[in-house]
């Protein structure tokens, strides 16, 4: 299996030198990184050529590395049910660069670009819809994003003055600020509230 794997591999990487920059086997799954402005016409050689076949687009997900200067990874998964054959293809851009989308070739792209876009901000050129599908309207920010703050930018309540609902900036109330120094999940410190006045009296004497 991992021979087979390994020659689809250089089958694919010679067919489309231009496109494909390495590939690897590795727990028995096939891995290509290809060119982010190639991967629809690598897509398309993938679909057609006898070898691979690879005709179903499993899907679309994202990966975040903000120390990167192309701080995302697109992964595409596709399967070849003739073949019984997986692959998996990686393409690297950044914040401001699209990458091609695949609506046209694997109608099933739409959902997964849109869900990608909404949640690291990765913009798919050719997308015929390119707008958010998981946040609500006016949704602040990308939730995936590794810099994106565990509570959020803004906050969605229903405000019993105004009897609506409201769209604010988060707001944490002050009971949250205060800490438990007695408790144990809390953990000891140095000097517990209450110390200073064992301290006076050992002072006075």
């Amino acid at each position: 299996m991992i021979e087979a794997l390994k020659e689809l591999g250089e089958h694919i990487s010679d067919s489309c030198a231009d496109m494909v920059k390495s590939f690897h086997v590795s727990h028995g799954e096939l891995t290509l990184v290809a060119e982010r402005d190639s991967i629809l016409r690598l897509s398309k050689f993938l679909k057609d050529d006898n070898q691979c076949v690879f005709e179903t687009l499993i899907d679309i997900c994202g990966v975040d590395y903000p120390e990167r200067s192309q701080r995302f990874e697109v992964v595409y998964h596709f399967l070849s049910m003739r073949l019984n054959q997986r692959i998996r293809i990686k393409v690297f851009t950044d914040e401001a660069a699209a990458v091609p989308s695949l609506t046209g070739l694997h109608p099933s792209a739409d959902w997964f670009e849109r869900e990608a876009f909404d949640m690291y901000g990765i913009r798919f050129a050719g997308h015929p819809d390119m707008r958010r599908l998981l946040t609500d309207y006016g949704f602040e920010g990308y939730p995936l994003r590794k810099d994106f703050p565990l509570t959020g930018y803004t906050e969605v309540r229903y405000d019993d003055l105004e009897k609506r609902v409201v769209n604010e900036p988060v707001t944490l109330v002050q009971e949250y600020r205060n800490f438990d120094f007695l408790s144990p999940w809390e953990g000891m410190t140095k000097e517990l509230p209450g110390d200073e006045k064992a301290e006076s009296e050992a002072d006075n004497g």
